[in-house]
């Protein structure tokens, strides 16, 4: 499938996990993609894992979470390509600790990327953004179901999900949709930094009616679903990949 052709693509922390896995299925049905990240030899390593040797790759140092910084992405994609055609407003961050434990700071800094960050990508790519476009937002499982260390961080998640229906009504009278995209325990390099001890895997595997983690590029296909012509009348959702983590109760002995 080629859903993709000469479009273009935002994904904000596009140099590892879901992100860059997304950029690469986007990649391969014909976009062009725009990956930010906060580290400029990420960037590098990203871009060439991704193979853009045929110059659908521009690859941007931006911080979410700063504001002028991602005006200056917008001015780098407008110069690239023009416009933009779908957003994926990917980029977050987690503080993991019991909600007493957690300090101003820890608090800023979460609402800044997780929920500012997303709203801002949103806003300021709006220029951009063709009518008919699509924006998807990365939201979590914890938004769904409580975990007791994740107070602030599923809050901002449950903002975000809120922003997807909120600023897909607000948008919808130039056809662009808002979604979005729920994952569950996905082995990436932040599900690693928060459970550092791989004794832990099986027992988080067992809470997961598929018994197992999900992978990326599983949820990339989600996020090329909601982007894509195939969810032209889909709006306003949020689509959970998380192996049955939120609704399913594991079968016993299994």
């Amino acid at each position: 499938m080629e859903r993709f052709t000469d479009r273009t693509a935002l994904i904000t922390g596009g140099t590892s996990g879901i992100g860059l896995a997304a950029a690469r299925r986007l990649l391969d049905e014909g976009a062009y993609v725009a990956i930010t990240g906060r580290d400029d030899a990420r960037l590098a390593a990203a871009v060439e894992r991704l193979g853009a040797a045929d110059g659908r790759v521009l690859a941007v140092r931006a911080d979410a979470g700063v504001p002028a910084e991602l005006d200056a992405l917008m001015r780098r994609v407008a110069d690239w390509r023009g416009g933009l055609d779908t957003v994926f407003a990917n980029a977050g961050t987690g503080v993991f600790k019991p909600g007493a434990e957690l300090t101003a700071e820890d608090v800023d800094h979460v609402l800044d990327v997780n929920f500012k960050g997303v709203f801002f990508t949103v806003q300021k790519a709006l220029p951009l953004l063709r009518d008919g476009g699509s924006v998807v937002l990365n939201a979590s499982w914890t938004l769904h179901r409580g975990l007791s260390v994740a107070s602030v961080y599923a809050a901002s998640k449950a903002a975000v999900h809120n922003l997807a229906r909120t600023l897909g009504a607000d948008l919808a009278p130039r056809g662009i949709r808002v979604n979005s995209v729920s994952p569950g325990y996905i082995d990436t390099p932040m599900y690693r930094e928060a459970n550092p001890d791989p004794a832990t895997e099986p027992a988080v595997a067992a809470e997961v009616p598929l018994g197992r983690l999900g992978r990326s590029e599983e949820v990339a296909a989600v996020v090329a679903f909601l982007a894509s012509d195939d969810a032209a009348y889909v709006t306003g959702q949020d689509l959970i990949v998380d192996g049955g983590l939120v609704g399913s109760v594991p079968a016993q002995g299994a």
